[in-house]
This record gives C-alpha cells, sequence and structure tokens, in this order.
C-alpha cells in the first residue's frame, strides 16, 4: 500500500522552477564580478579562502592561528570533500556539492509535504524563497549545514535516532544545528535522540582529531569577534555614527567589524541577550504542555530566530539557515510559524539589497545604508519576537481545552502517544 499521496502536477511545476531558479543563481554567480552582484566579492570566499583552508587541511592540520578560522572540526570535512571530485577546478566542485546539498533538501521537504496531512507549501518556500538571496548560497558552505538541519528535523518523528545523527552532524560543521533537537517531546524519543547525537559526535570527532592536528583551534579565534556591522548591535552603532559616535568600520575576523567607544559594551549586552533568549527557551520546555507534530520545527525556528537577532555576528548567509527551517515549519498544516515564514522571506529580500547589492553603503554608515538594516534587523527582530510568543501559545493549550493531538505515524517508529500531550 502507498502511504504518500503523490500529486504530480506540484512536484512537476516545483522541479520546474528549481531548475530554473538555479539556472539564474549559476548564471548570477557566473557574472558576479558586476558592481551590483557584489564585484566578485561573494565568490572570492570560495576560490580565496576556502581554497586556502583546504590546502591546510590537506597537510594534514587544522588552519591555526588563523583569525578567520572560526568553525568547528566538522567544517573541516565540508572544505575537503571538493576534493573527491575528479576533473574539476575546486571552485566547479564546491558549487556541484553546494548545488547536490540544495537538490536534496528540496527533494526531502517535497517527499514530507506529499504525506497525509502535509504540506508542499515547505518545499515551495524552500525552492522560491533561496534564490532571493541571489547567487550567495552557491558559494558559501551554510547550504550544506542547513541541509543536515533540515533532515535532522524532518526524520526525528519517525527515527529519533536519525534525527539525533543529522543534528549532531550539522552541530560539528557549524554548532547552530544542535538547537535543532530543542522540541524533541520530553521522554524517550528526548534522551534517544540526544543520546544518538552524543555519540554520533564523538564517533566523528575522534577520527577528525586523530587526521589533523589543532581541532580546537577555532574556539580562539571564535572568542575574539566583535560587533559586525550587519548585526543588531552594529546598526545601533552606524546610527550613533551620525550623532557623532567616533567609531570607525574595519575588517577583522572575516568580516566589516566596528571598532571605536563603547563597542565591547554592545558586544556584553548581545552576549547578556543571548543567555537571555537561552533561559526563555529552557523556560518554554519545561512549562510546555503539548506537542503536535510541528512543535520540534517551530521549536527549531524559534530558537534559531532568537539566537541570531543577538548575535554579534548576522551575516547575509545566516538567511539561508532561517529559509530553510521556515520550509520545515511549513511542510506541516499544525505549524504556528506561517506569518514569521512571510517576514523571513522579506528579511531576505531586503539582505540582499544590502548584500551584495549595495553593501558599500552598509560599510561607510550612509543613511541608506542604515535604513537597509533597520528595516532588514527589524523585520528579523519581529520574526524572532512573534515565533516565539506563537511558539509559547501553541505549547499551552488554553484551560481545559487539550490541544490537537499529534496525527498517528505508521510504521515501527511511531512515537509513543505520552510524548504527544506531556503534563
Amino acid at each position: 500500500m502507498n502511504r504518500l499521496r503523490v500529486t504530480p502536477g506540484p512536484v512537476l511545476a516545483l522541479t520546474a522552477i528549481w531548475l530554473t531558479t538555479r539556472a539564474l543563481m549559476l548564471w548570477l554567480l557566473a557574472h558576479n564580478s558586476a558592481r551590483l552582484l557584489g564585484g566578485g566579492s561573494v565568490s572570492r570566499e570560495v576560490w580565496r579562502l576556502y581554497v586556502h583552508w583546504y590546502g591546510v587541511l590537506a597537510h594534514g592540520s587544522f588552519p591555526v592561528h588563523d583569525t578567520l578560522w572560526q568553525y568547528p572540526p566538522g567544517a573541516g570535512a565540508v572544505l575537503l570533500a571538493p576534493g573527491l571530485l575528479p576533473g574539476l577546478t575546486y571552485f566547479q566542485a564546491f558549487v556541484a556539492l553546494t548545488l547536490a546539498a540544495d537538490a536534496l533538501t528540496a527533494a526531502a521537504l517535497l517527499r514530507a509535504g506529499t504525506r497525509p496531512g502535509r504540506s508542499q507549501l515547505g518545499a515551495a518556500v524552500w525552492t522560491g524563497g533561496l534564490p532571493l538571496l541571489l547567487h550567495l548560497p552557491l558559494a558559501r558552505y551554510d547550504l550544506q549545514v542547513t541541509a543536515l538541519a533540515v533532515l535532522s528535523l524532518l526524520a526525528v518523528a519517525r527515527s529519533p535516532r536519525a534525527g539525533g545523527v543529522f543534528g549532531a552532524l550539522g552541530a560539528l560543521v557549524k554548532v547552530w544545528p544542535a538547537l535543532v533537537l530543542l522540541g524533541v517531546p520530553r521522554g524517550r524519543p528526548a534522551r534517544t535522540a540526544w543520546a544518538w547525537a552524543a555519540a554520533a559526535s564523538a564517533a566523528c570527532l575522534v577520527p577528525l582529531a586523530l587526521l589533523l592536528d589543532h581541532p580546537l583551534s577555532f574556539l580562539r579565534e571564535q572568542g575574539g569577534r566583535g560587533v559586525q556591522i550587519e548585526s543588531l548591535g552594529g546598526t545601533a552603532l552606524n546610527l550613533a555614527r551620525h550623532a557623532g559616535w567616533p567609531g570607525r568600520s574595519r575588517y577583522r575576523y572575516g568580516a566589516i567589524e566596528l571598532v571605536g567607544p563603547h563597542v565591547q559594551a554592545v558586544a556584553t549586552a548581545s552576549l547578556a541577550l543571548t543567555a537571555l533568549c537561552l533561559g526563555l527557551l529552557v523556560l518554554w520546555r519545561v512549562r510546555a504542555r503539548h506537542w503536535s507534530e510541528a512543535t520540534p520545527y517551530d521549536a527549531a525556528l524559534s530558537a534559531v530566530l532568537l539566537f541570531t537577532v543577538t548575535s554579534r555576528v548576522i551575516s547575509p548567509q545566516y538567511m539561508i539557515w532561517l529559509i530553510g527551517l521556515a520550509a520545515v515549519c511549513l511542510t506541516s498544516r499544525r505549524t504556528s510559524q506561517r506569518p514569521v515564514a512571510v517576514l523571513i522571506l522579506a528579511a531576505a529580500a531586503v539582505s540582499t539589497v544590502a548584500y551584495p547589492m549595495y553593501y558599500q553603503e552598509v560599510v561607510h554608515g550612509t543613511w541608506a545604508g542604515c535604513l537597509l538594516m533597520l528595516v532588514r534587523n527589524g523585520l528579523l527582530t519581529a520574526a524572532a519576537v512573534l515565533s516565539f510568543a506563537r511558539l509559547w501559545r501553541a505549547a499551552r493549550p488554553a484551560s481545559g481545552k487539550a490541544g490537537p493531538p499529534m496525527e498517528p505515524r505508521p510504521g515501527p517508529h511511531r512515537l509513543p502517544e505520552r510524548a504527544l500531550s506531556v503534563s
């Protein structure tokens, strides 16, 4: 018996849209030397920085004393992977693997949307939302990380083990996918997911540490980061320049940061806000009384949004994460995050205007640059607040009213009923 209700019309339409938009993104990448496309800055990260790191990694060591290397050991495996494709330059191989991860993500979302009670809107958001960032997603390894996070969320309901493994792999590459396991229902599903995540992390870290020297070198450089010009704090400081603040922008730690009086105070405030958000998320998990099939998805999006907007760094590629998580939420008809997804897509479009199109305006802190950042970061802040508020309400149904139960899932990996409504 076929468990999936496949409607060929939407599938063919989304496939055609994916092929068309990705061809356009490749064309933009090939012509990215145009001023409005960043003057070559988008692709430069791959053919200059990633290639350099590939050479260091290929010689048996993680980059050490390199202020730009701020990533966990799993990132080394991703950056070494293009070397496995014969007959291609590093840049070509990297883009090919990135497109493969993109296609895998779209296929997983599409398959999830064809199940009974699900929606193909998630696949549509990923397919049509990612090109809002133009060619940027093809020249950053954040797409591969997002693919692992998406696979973790889509797998965790049917198999907490697989969900934990994919989440761990993502966290080993760029930390934040560890948050996708936040919403796994309490009890056996959560214990299983986190136990397998821990086991997968150890199983991957040990060989990486044996094969490559200095696996923890990234910790020293990560701690030295300041306030990036595109963060909430950076936007406030950029506005302060028009009121006489004497600070300036400078390239540090792989990004344009602001230096001058009170920058350290702004950085400390950002860290304090991140800690506060962590406390709110823990409080939500402790007090939540109802889980639906969408709760793990909604919790993941809310957590990553909160950590993003309070970060000292909000790079344009962070929007890839948010589009991917929003797409997962929209595969479920029970999600509480539909208006949040709209805000994220709007923020992605504005982010593209800021970078790469008018990045110099942002760097120099002109009124136009400040306005772009105010709009982009305002949309993200509104999305984060709305996301957490809706997550909180969805997990605490009104007194005397039971929330909608999670739909039963066929097969041997069905979650136990006690995991669906926790008292």
